[in-house]
């Protein structure tokens, strides 16, 4: 994409990985001080204190994605990590994307340094996130 000078180029940026990959650690590694970055996971903290509930999940995917679209509404580059373990997850995202004119990306973060997940994810919903993950090469 050519960027004229003045212009900011718009980018979104959707970090994928198992949890406990390092999703949330890249993301802000790689903000800037005017990047938005946002997860699922964001709208189960209550109180500074993560509180997953599956029957919010649903409803926190549909609060995220209204977010993401507001801050490229308005312009912003903005990363979203979430699991994306499957392809029709990042569909809304690729969506937005196109709508406002942004060239999308996707990360796909591997957990080679063993890193534990701070959501204390089950480890059985892991292997199940491993193995519905997708990929296109």
């Amino acid at each position: 994409m050519v960027v004229n000078k003045g212009e900011t180029m718009k980018e979104l940026f959707l970090i994928r990985g198992v949890s406990g990959c390092g999703k949330t650690s890249l993301t802000k590694t790689l903000l800037r001080q005017y990047d938005k970055h946002i997860s699922t996971d964001d709208f189960f903290m209550v109180d500074g204190v993560y509180d997953f509930d599956v029957s919010k999940l649903k409803h926190n995917h549909l609060q995220c994605q209204k977010q993401v679209g507001e801050w490229l509404s308005q312009g912003k580059r903005v990363f979203v990590h979430n699991t994306f373990t499957e392809e029709w997850e990042m569909t809304p995202y690729f969506i937005l994307g196109e709508t406002f004119g942004y060239k999308v990306y996707t990360l796909v973060v591997e957990n080679r340094h063993q890193s534990e997940n701070t959501h204390s994810v089950p480890s059985e919903t892991i292997t199940k996130q491993k193995e519905r993950f997708d990929i296109v090469l």
